[in-house]
């Protein structure tokens, strides 16, 4: 990612982790921010003005860019996760380098324009039909990041270990399906010497993550744990998110899953599981107490029928929250950011779980955190350059006052409320419009229909 030359965006709002300020001056140089100078009423001379309410840019901690091309798809009759699943194959099946490439760039594109700046790719889709391995083992995700640089977006490759179809034991889970021999390295090992001639680089970071417990037999797992340990690299697993996950570990370890990654050492503060849904008092506690963060994807989970996660509950125990867009059957971080919040509210029949900027933050700093970017997610001297520019005069913001503009931007907005994107103090989105993705939903339709094709 080319780092933009010295400018200053003046800022009609500012959202700045507190409070809305009016008239806010950032300095940038190098990608990061020099300096916040507040009571600036007006745009300084050569300033580019954010007319709205800025952000610091969102970050999408949980995606499968891949299951974008499910959306509409796969919501003809009905079923379950299980049958979801087949579908999603489906298309996985289906896609090469190229097309993934193509797919992915209109989806990360697509983020922008949602006003995400930073994704977190949990990437297990590595080689071709069969299991065969491309000339360069890692194409796939190579394309990902490739994809996320013409986007303008930054990315977090968490390249994911895919080991089995199901638990047996604690060193063998069951033979991985036809489907799922394009996921699988084949061991631990494998995986690790693979993922590590990946290349991190101004824009791209590289972590890890477990697929579940059911796609990594236990025996498997302090090689994952190494590795990232090794590299300071963040570590995400999938944890609980179907009853059956949980059935099937019981009956092969008697433990949660929670417990077990607990006792091969996956949990810590550098690990976040997703979803966390299905769990008991213990295993938020075992969260908590090592500080493992929790990535809810509200919009998926409902979509998938997958139930309402405790992340009330997870917070008080000490675990960090962040968000993600995970199946894609919406893009838009506003969104997940107030489900999260109202799908409590429908447990619990109460309100105010969470504050606007309590939801924000989650949205922002937490979901960079987790994502390996540090000093990010705040509009701070010395915090990377990533804005984010929410309109105040839409039909669904217009009306409170700009100094309600978080309470607004969470519980009115929508990402097609966004009105700028900055990226590493490039102006990515100007107006609504990408700057380096011309006609976005034309390239969504075609990458898509190549693969329905």
């Amino acid at each position: 990612m080319t780092h933009s030359r010295t400018r200053t965006y003046w800022l009609e709002h500012a959202w700045l982790g507190t409070h809305v300020e009016p008239g806010v001056a950032v300095e940038v140089a190098d990608g990061r921010i020099a300096a916040v100078r507040t009571e600036v009423p007006a745009p300084p001379p050569g300033a580019e003005p954010l007319r709205g309410l800025t952000l610091p840019g969102l970050a999408n901690a949980h995606s499968h860019a891949f299951h974008r091309a499910l959306r509409g798809t796969v919501q003809v009759g009905s079923g379950t996760f299980w049958t979801w699943r087949e579908v999603m194959y489906s298309v996985a099946d289906k896609l090469t380098p190229e097309s993934y490439h193509a797919l992915a760039r209109a989806v990360y594109a697509e983020m922008a324009l949602a006003g995400i700046t930073a994704v977190g790719e949990f990437h297990y889709l590595h080689h071709a039909p069969g299991g065969t391995p491309y000339s360069d083992p890692n194409a796939m995700g190579e394309a990902l990041i490739a994809a996320a640089a013409e986007a303008g977006i930054r990315i977090t490759l968490l390249d994911t270990v895919y080991l089995a179809s199901g638990i047996l034991d604690e060193h063998r889970g069951e033979a991985p399906d036809t489907h799922q021999l394009r996921f699988c390295d084949g061991s631990a090992e494998a995986w690790a010497e693979r993922c590590s001639v990946l290349k991190e680089r101004d824009h791209a970071r590289i972590g890890a993550a477990v697929h579940s417990v059911r796609a990594v037999p236990a025996g498997q797992l302090a090689t994952v744990v190494r590795w990232a340990e090794e590299r300071g690299a963040p570590l995400h697993v999938h944890l609980s998110e179907q009853t059956a996950e949980n059935d099937a570990c019981q009956a092969a370890h008697g433990r949660t899953p929670t417990r077990l990654l607990a006792d091969h050492g996956v949990l810590g503060p550098r690990t976040t599981g997703v979803h966390n849904t299905h769990l008991t008092d213990e295993d938020i506690a075992l969260i908590g107490g090592t500080r493992t963060g929790t990535c809810m994807c509200p919009t998926t989970e409902r979509d998938l029928a997958d139930g309402i996660g405790p992340a009330a509950a997870l917070q008080q125990a000490g675990s960090t929250l962040c968000l993600g867009s995970d199946s894609h059957a919406v893009i838009d971080l506003l969104e997940e950011a107030r489900a999260m919040e109202l799908d409590e509210r429908l447990r619990t029949r109460s309100r105010g779980h969470w504050t606007a900027a309590a939801l924000l933050r989650a949205a922002t700093a937490d979901g960079h955190a987790a994502l390996g970017w540090q000093r990010a997610g705040a509009i701070e001297a010395g915090a990377l350059a990533d804005l984010t520019t929410i309109a105040l005069d839409s039909v669904r913001t217009a009306g409170p006052l700009p100094r309600l503009g978080a309470e607004t931007a969470v519980f009115a907005a929508s990402a097609a409320d966004v009105r700028h994107t900055v990226v590493a103090g490039r102006q990515v989105v100007r107006d609504g419009v990408h700057a380096l993705v011309p006609d976005v939903p034309r390239e969504l339709a075609r990458a898509v229909e190549a693969l329905r094709g």
